[in-house]
């Protein structure tokens, strides 16, 4: 995921970029929107009223959270359609996933931590530190059946923090073992990982590399080790999410949609200046949920989020 304040840099471009693309929808092939979208359903804005949405994760029930990351906030998006705060002073919450228990697992990156928030808001802190270094800023992460996670740790300078420079040298991504306090360094070898999603048989993992605009895909292995890093498409992303179809969803500029055959099938276009992450929700889960910027988006869908 992203810093919203080099995003800001940004958005003046983007913004008319998207809005223009946006106002052009009607150029996807049927084909594309058949294949995709929901007959007739069109993008919904639900909200504009934050600073920088981030991190949406879907519940059991279909429920969508996110992060206003600058507010410092949780917010909740029910099944009715109801939006409410969930949770404040979240430790500048980014990117979050739900375990098997409930459980909200975030990355928050006050002090660089990943936190695990139970239903009844109880914060528990799951990790602090590689290696005795503080993490440059735990961003995005993905929970795999076996209840690990994988985070990807970039550096985006906070304004609240008081530290000048990381701690660590390089940017990468890291794997805690469930039940372990200690993270397992599993690429080290990228410019700025960013969003980051595996598919619910837990073979495979994807990850974008952002400043170096790739998206690459792993073989997990049984100890949760990766291999196999091979260039899935060439375009990074902020945060990222399957459909049942295993069809990759990127964010950025809209959203770009790749098939399992890594071929692009469409971009949908959101008129904000970033779109920074993406989920899959409601009853059905067949309810595309976008964070972009200040405001935040649905779409109907003829897929499901993969679970």
């Amino acid at each position: 995921m992203n810093n919203y304040k080099r995003v800001g840099i940004i958005v003046a471009i983007s913004l008319a970029v998207s809005q223009s693309l946006f106002s052009q929808s009607t150029t996807m092939t049927q084909a594309e929107t058949e294949s995709i979208i929901a007959p007739n359903a069109t993008l919904q804005k639900i909200s504009s009223q934050f600073k920088f949405t981030e991190g949406p994760a879907v519940d059991k029930n279909g429920a969508v959270y996110f992060s206003d990351q600058p507010n410092d906030k949780i917010w909740k998006y029910d099944t009715d359609g109801k939006l409410s705060v969930f949770l404040d002073k979240t430790g500048r919450s980014n990117g979050m996933y739900f375990d098997k228990k409930g459980n909200l697992i975030t990355c928050a990156d006050e002090k660089d931590e990943l936190w695990s928030i139970s239903p009844d808001k109880k914060i528990t802190v799951l990790l602090t530190d590689f290696q005795g270094h503080r993490l440059n800023g735990p961003n995005d992460l993905w929970i795999d059946p076996k209840g690990g996670i994988y985070f990807t740790d970039p550096y985006y300078q906070r304004d609240y923090w008081e530290r000048k420079k990381p701690d660590i040298d390089g940017e990468k991504v890291y794997y805690l073992p469930k039940g372990q306090k200690e993270a397992i360094l599993v690429d080290g070898d990228l410019k700025q990982p960013n969003g980051i999603i595996g598919t619910p048989d837990g073979k495979h993992l994807y990850v974008a590399d952002i400043r170096d605009n790739k998206t690459y895909r792993y073989d997990i292995q049984a100890d949760g080790s990766l291999k196999n890093r091979q260039l899935y498409v060439s375009q990074g992303s902020d945060g990222m999410t399957l459909d049942n179809r295993g069809n990759l969803y990127l964010t950025g500029k809209g959203v770009t949609v790749y098939g399992p055959d890594r071929v692009k099938l469409q971009t949908i276009p959101v008129p904000s200046g970033w779109v920074g992450n993406i989920c899959f929700g409601g009853k059905d889960r067949n309810m595309l949920f976008i964070t972009a910027s200040e405001s935040v988006y649905t779409l109907q869908t003829q897929v499901k989020g993969a679970k």
